[in-house]
Formats: C-alpha cells, structure tokens, sequence
C-alpha cells in the first residue's frame, strides 16, 4: 500500500458498482416475455422499480401475468426459473473489476462488500464473476438486518472489520444510499458514477457530497496511489 495512504480498508456496494445489476435483469425480463410469446419486458421490468415488492422480488413477476390477464400458476413458477437463470447468466463485470481488486489485495488493504441483497442472492452473482472468494468480508442484509442508508449496517461493517470511518473508503454508485450514510459517518466516498442507474431525483439535493467521482472502477488504484 502506497505508503501515503491512511486508508485501511474499502468496502464496496456491490449492484451496479461490481458489475450492472439492471442490464441482467432486462435481459432477464426479456427471456420472461420471449417464453410467455407475449407482453413487453420493459413494462416487465419497470414492475420490479415500482418497490411494492422490492428490487429482488418474483413477485413482481406475478403481478405482471396478473394485471395483463395471463397468470397460471405453472407459467408463473417457469418465469421464475428462467428469470433466475438469465439473471445470473448474464451478470458481467464492469471493465477493470478483477484487475483492480487483484491489485488492491496485493496493497494489504482489507476489502469487503456491503449490500441490500440477501446471501441467496449475493453469492450467486460473486461466484458467476469468480470474485466471491477475493473480499475478506460480505455483509447482506440478512446478516447486518438493515438496509442502507441506515448508519447500523454500515457501523455493522466498520466493526466487523475493526476499522474506523477514517480509515475507511466506501465505493457506491447511489448517492443516497451510498455516499450520503457513508460521508455521515466519517467514511471518505467515492461515487462510482459509470453504474448509476438510480432515478434523476436521487440526486438532487444531496446532503452530503462524494470525495471522489469514479468514471470507471480502476480510478480506485489512482486514489490508492495518490494518498487519500
């Protein structure tokens, strides 16, 4: 580590700051509707961002078949496989991912993931991109038992970790769930902005600004270097 540097460890978001969440699930969608021969999967999808069920939930699937007429209880349980499949088939890292997380392991800097999504649906995603076993440490929402941005899972993952928020860089792509809590706390934030797909109103008037703006995910090595 660049000797410079006060930073202990990182932890990232994982959704759409690893790899892009909501790309695979709009193919996902398609293969849904390409399997009923009907429907669209943009308006597929947009039931998922409604938050009636939450981002993760097949239930959205079912409101769908319902509200446009075609619900069976077997089409809806094959939806469900496939959408799951094609979910997890098509989950990509970003360019720069795996190289940059080499290179930050060989710094000894601890690395770690904090998420919303469940151990059920966090290892999948880390195992298809071959990256589950390069983070010291993966805290979900089953584990912590609160969802950003509430400060408990955050302080649940700086206590874990035995760091101090000063100590700590946090890398986000949404700036209300991410940087705000973060930057509250005393962590430094960088906002992965190449992977922000959250609304245009989540970023208007932002309490707390990022420390740093990532175009891309190995901008992370130039911070490390540079001694933040």
């Amino acid at each position: 580590m660049n000797e410079n540097s006060s930073i202990k460890g990182i932890i990232f978001d994982m959704d759409n700051t690893l790899f892009d969440l909501v790309e695979a699930k709009i193919f996902a969608c398609s293969a849904v509707v390409q399997y009923l021969e009907k429907g669209n999967s943009h308006e597929l999808f947009g039931y998922f961002r409604r938050g009636k069920h939450g981002f993760e939930s097949t239930e959205n699937i079912s409101d769908y078949m319902k509200d446009s007429g075609f619900f069976s209880e077997k089409n809806f349980l094959e939806c469900c496989s496939i959408y799951e499949k094609e979910k997890i088939r098509s989950v990509k890292l970003y360019p720069g991912v795996r190289e940059t997380i080499q290179k930050l392991r060989s710094m000894n800097i601890m690395l770690s993931i904090l998420t919303d999504a469940e151990m059920k649906n966090a290892r999948p995603r880390l195992e298809k991109v071959e990256l589950f076993d390069s983070f010291d440490s993966l805290f979900t929402y089953d584990i912590t038992g609160w969802k950003k941005p509430s400060h408990r899972t955050f302080i649940h993952a700086l206590d874990s970790m035995g760091l101090q928020p000063q100590e700590t860089l946090f890398v986000g792509d949404s700036l209300v769930r991410d940087i705000v809590p973060s930057k509250q706390l005393g962590m430094l934030a960088a906002y992965a902005i190449y992977g922000d797909r959250n609304p245009e109103k989540d970023r208007d008037n932002i309490m707390e600004r990022p420390d740093h703006v990532l175009r891309s995910f190995n901008d992370i090595l130039d911070l490390i270097r540079n001694g933040i």
